[in-house]
């Protein structure tokens, strides 16, 4: 969310920006963990989607995410502005699994 403001920044963002960073400095000994893969165990891969339809007020576009999961670890994610209006919340949905299943291809 901070990047969007990037060509205009306010004070305001700048102190979001120095909030993530703190956050990031105080999580550096977080990770992601693979789990091991024993004898008769399938690993399988989950692909998780959202979107949220017509958040920023200015142009009326939807965030739209997905996530995919090897077993309990992430191993693909992203978050971005949809580059259509959306017309209800359906289609915002519909768009944002489109992408999911691009990914996954």
């Amino acid at each position: 969310m901070v990047s969007i403001f990037m060509k205009k920044p306010c004070k305001d963002h700048l102190l979001a920006a120095k909030r993530i960073l703190r956050y990031v400095k105080g999580t550096l000994e977080c990770g992601i963990l693979f789990p091991t893969t024993k004898e008769n165990f399938e690993i399988e891969i989950i692909d998780c989607t959202d979107a949220d339809w017509s958040e920023d007020i200015g142009d009326r576009k939807s965030t739209y995410g997905y996530m995919f999961m090897l077993g309990n670890a992430p191993i693909s994610w992203c978050s971005k502005k949809q580059e259509v209006v959306a017309l209800s919340s359906c289609e915002a949905e519909y768009i944002s699994a489109a992408f999911g299943a691009r990914q996954a291809l």
